[in-house]
């Protein structure tokens, strides 16, 4: 018989535990068993998958990088029973299933929002649940599981294979300041001045901060380095309190303005950015899902600045 027909959910379990505490008595303990138990389960697991799962040690236990590999699959199956427990829960209180966003908060606030009425006004019982956080730890829940689509800036290096993505529209970047910031006194305003302040700059190699490198390139300009932060709720604070000056995308920038928390500085960049859709490429998705999908599409063409097919190239 196939080894796989002999795992029980328990098993997952059981292989989850071990590979958090790498320790044979405190996972016995841990899921209330007995040590010499859940030795003879897994030398039996690794005798029927004919390869070993984690080496022993005098301190412990270490996954081989084939018992990292089911590991991994073991994880993403509880997440998953996780994911059916919370979906029946959801329908059992009269909904329509359950669907799990992730948004980058630098790029795409403006879509999410706007998907989301969209899709409620589609589904009025579906349960949404919005997760904010950088673009790299978003796609990394959207590979195990815990999350159904993602929209965030464009990043095609390393995608894994079981994700899709689809690019929804291009977006300027814009230099901006607290609204009282010195600079808006000045009848004229050029690059002397914007450099002679603090900047607040996106880590390299975000998808952001590539755009500005290309505008300053463009421009004939280095950027100034003094503060680095990835974060768009810190970056706003800062800038609030400051003279700094930082740089969001132009649907970030709108929004500060009509809150009356930042300005656009009236210097040009040439760079844009992107924002895409992210999904898993799994045949057996909910019908919500498809359906956020498809609002995704339809909110980007409403709000974003270029929706793909238009604007600058």
């Amino acid at each position: 018989m196939d080894w796989t027909h002999r795992l029980r959910l328990r098993n997952l379990q059981m292989l989850i535990s071990l590979a958090h505490t790498r320790n044979i008595s405190h996972s016995a303990a841990a899921l209330n068993t007995t040590q010499p138990g859940l030795s003879k389960w897994l030398k039996d697991l690794e005798d029927d998958i004919g390869l070993p799962l984690f080496e022993r040690h005098a301190r412990g236990l270490r996954p081989t990088p084939h018992g990292e590999a089911l590991i991994a699959h073991a994880k993403r199956l509880d997440v998953q029973l996780d994911r059916a427990r919370a979906e029946m829960d959801a329908l059992r209180e009269g909904g329509s299933g359950q669907v799990m966003i992730g948004t980058s908060g630098a790029s795409a606030p403006g879509t999410v929002p706007h998907a989301v009425l969209m899709l409620l006004e589609r589904m009025p019982q579906v349960h949404v649940k919005l997760v904010e956080g950088t673009l790299d730890t978003l796609l990394e829940q959207l590979v195990r599981g815990d999350l159904d689509v993602v929209v965030g800036r464009s990043a095609t290096e390393h995608l894994d294979p079981a994700i899709l993505t689809e690019r929804l529209y291009r977006e300027s970047i814009h230099f901006i300041a607290r609204p009282d910031h010195p600079l808006f006194e000045q009848d004229s305003m050029d690059w002397d001045d914007v450099l002679a302040y603090r900047w607040i700059m996106w880590p390299r190699g975000t998808p952001i901060r590539n755009a500005l490198d290309a505008a300053l390139a463009a421009a004939g300009r280095a950027p100034r380095n003094d503060l680095e932060s990835a974060s768009a709720t810190l970056n706003v604070t800062l800038l609030s309190h400051s003279d700094m000056i930082g740089v969001a995308s132009h649907g970030a920038a709108i929004r500060h303005m009509m809150l009356k928390a930042l300005r656009i500085l009236p210097i040009p960049l040439e760079g844009y950015g992107s924002v895409s859709m992210y999904w898993r490429n799994d045949p057996y998705r909910s019908a919500a899902v498809d359906e956020l999908v498809d609002c995704v599409r339809k909110a980007a063409k409403e709000h974003g600045e270029h929706p793909v097919g238009t604007g600058p190239a």
